[in-house]
């Protein structure tokens, strides 16, 4: 299935693209939403993230409004319930029961009685309303009010089929997510991760992809060849990943929209986890040969390949820093796996960890400040972090068996997968920096290898 078209507007007869639409409305525009009865809140409501420990914010999602009254079910329930899973799930809002509303929302073109709503300590208010138009699409419009201020923060409007509505909501969430956080937000994006099916000792592995909340799964891959490691590339909704069909190791292009696939290359021996550079023209990946894998990197456009390491140990699972100078490797030159860094062009290799066990999957956070980890020692394997200079290591979640983190595109939120062992298979799940809100995100079989896509375009 391929992205329909979603125009948006700030409450004007003009349509946007889904990335010019980002801007917050206020002043002028805010006033003008509702012919001057509103003004924009103060900068009042605010969600400081930096901290360790956030407490999350009141908000209240009433049902969006239909013509003059609320929409019972359809489109508008879906887009108001993908709302509030979203910001619920982020860990940083609490959605109220809606059962302790004391107005009921029927028009949302005049200012709330913000005096309803501050009796049920909500913090933040959401409304919206949901209609056809002419030509067959529906509109959708919400406004975020700040309660306690008694003011507008922002609103939009968008334009879409009825398939779209899901993804209308999660831009709107991203919305809400950065207007009261000052971050951006990740609800906008996908999964791409490795669908297990069958018996433990014959396992099926597809490729698949998702919404990020586990939603529109459909299948990339048909299961004829073993599939590993899919990777995004940082600049599109296109996947690298591994492929072992007939016994022979490649390297793939996947556009995830055409499904349009591409070998970058079939390689002697084993090839292991190839990721794409920030700009995405280039492919690091590492190769085995003999007893050793060196950390090799190809020009996607020229198909040459330079070799970065050259030790008699096993270098592998690279990962670019968002500026492209450095990358962050495994290797186990030292007598143990741990965490390596060195430039983009191999030169200045270094170690970065010195705790106790063993260190793998290093993944680069977009922000560029933090390079998350999987840890094994004592019988169990966490997930952690550390600064990009190797200081201030801190571990998110244990348990067995933890691997493969990934980072939403705003650095907030990591991704992995845990496989309890047994009979059981693996399943995803995130928290965030805070290790304080761990989740599992619901798959059809057991998951694994997942990667976030970046924001969707």
């Amino acid at each position: 299935m391929t992205h329909k078209p979603i125009t948006a507007s700030f409450f004007s007869a003009s349509s946007l693209s889904r990335r010019r639409m980002l801007t917050v409305a206020g002043g002028a525009a805010a006033a003008a939403l509702v012919g001057g009865r509103v003004s924009p809140a103060q900068a009042v409501l605010k969600l400081d993230v930096t901290q360790g420990t956030v407490q999350p914010i009141p908000i209240a999602i009433p049902d969006f409004v239909a013509g003059s009254g609320p929409e019972e079910g359809g489109p508008g329930r879906e887009v108001n319930q993908v709302i509030t899973n979203n910001l619920r799930r982020s860990g940083l809002f609490q959605p109220l029961d809606r059962a302790a509303f004391i107005e009921r929302i029927q028009t949302i073109d005049t200012n709330p009685r913000f005096q309803d709503w501050r009796v049920i300590n909500a913090q933040a208010l959401v409304t919206g309303r949901i209609g056809r138009v002419p030509d067959g699409r529906y509109k959708v419009e919400y406004r975020l009010w700040d309660v306690f201020a008694g003011g507008y923060l922002n609103g939009q409007q968008f334009f879409g089929q009825p398939d779209n509505m899901r993804r209308i909501a999660h831009i709107i969430s991203d919305q809400i997510y950065e207007r009261i956080t000052g971050e951006k937000g990740y609800f906008d994006s996908r999964i791409v991760f490795v669908d297990e099916t069958g018996p433990k000792e014959r396992r099926v592995k597809r490729l698949a992809i998702m919404d990020q909340d586990g939603a529109n799964v459909r299948y990339l891959t048909s299961g004829d060849d073993l599939v590993l490691t899919p990777r995004f590339n940082p600049t599109s909704q296109e996947v690298t990943y591994m492929s072992y069909g007939r016994g022979e190791p490649r390297v793939l292009l996947l556009n995830v929209e055409t499904r349009q696939r591409e070998i970058v290359g079939d390689f002697p021996g084993m090839t292991f986890s190839p990721r794409f550079s920030p700009e995405g023209q280039r492919v690091v990946m590492s190769l085995q040969q003999g007893g050793n894998a060196n950390i090799f990197v190809m020009d996607l456009r020229s198909r040459r390949t330079t070799r970065l390491t050259e030790t008699p140990a096993i270098d592998t699972a690279p990962s670019y820093s968002p500026d492209g100078r450095s990358i962050v490797f495994e290797s186990d030159r030292g007598g143990g796996q741990q965490i390596y860094v060195m430039g983009a062009d191999g030169s200045g290799q270094r170690r970065l960890s010195f705790g106790q066990g063993s260190y793998s999957t290093p993944v680069w956070s977009p922000r560029g400040d933090i390079i998350a980890f999987t840890k094994r020692g004592a019988g169990s394997f966490a997930i952690g972090v550390m600064r990009a200079d190797g200081s201030g290591e801190r571990i998110l979640t244990e348990g067995f068996h933890n691997e493969g983190p990934t980072w939403a595109p705003n650095g907030r939120v990591l991704m992995f997968f845990r496989d309890p062992g047994g009979n059981a298979g693996p399943q995803l799940f995130t928290v965030d920096l805070s290790g304080y809100n761990e989740q599992r995100v619901p798959t059809p079989s057991y998951a694994s290898d997942p990667a976030w896509s970046p924001l969707l375009s």
